[in-house]
């Protein structure tokens, strides 16, 4: 399945400069529109302008399309999943995009507070990012707050001289 992109449909609105209007829109299955854009100079340009901020719209939406007559969900899964069991199929959307969503600020410290406990209560922010996968900013920041908040420490390892936190109650 070749999904329409949006970089290519700007392209194509971009030939208005060459006086030729409503590629885009035909190139995302928006025949009669295109087809007037062409004969009305993009609407006297009206439209034209106006579809300069309607295009990734456009995009998603014959995208979607294509899918659904291929017979595929958005998350890639087969449609004829949700005639089987339409909860399931919906659980498991739900999981993925679950996992592609970073955790929220109280999560993340739940998780903090998880990976301390298992290093016997002390935590670096080198030792925080590969327990939880979680970016350094992220992490660093995090940590910052926990520390104004009270629940955490900051000390020095002995030997390195890397910055350690402390999570007081563990």
């Amino acid at each position: 399945m070749k999904e329409n992109r949006t970089q290519t449909s700007y392209l194509f609105w971009l030939a208005c400069i060459f006086q030729i209007h409503g590629l885009h829109r035909l190139y995302n299955g928006k025949i009669g529109t295109g087809l007037l854009w062409m004969c009305t100079f993009g609407f006297l340009g009206v439209g034209q302008f106006i579809d300069l901020f309607l295009v990734p719209g456009m995009v998603d939406e014959h995208n979607m399309k294509l899918r659904a007559k291929l017979g595929i969900s958005a998350s890639g899964m087969p449609l004829q999943d949700y005639a089987v069991n339409p909860t399931l199929v919906r659980e498991k959307e739900l999981e993925l995009t679950k996992k592609t969503q970073a955790p929220t600020e109280k999560e993340l410290m739940v998780k903090l507070a998880q990976a301390a406990q298992r290093r016997g209560g002390k935590l670096s922010v080198t030792q925080a990012v590969i327990e939880t996968g979680i970016e350094f900013a992220e992490i660093e920041s995090t940590l910052q707050t926990m520390v104004k908040k009270g629940y955490v420490g900051i000390d020095n390892h002995p030997v390195s001289g890397v910055v350690i936190y402390d999570f007081l109650e563990l």
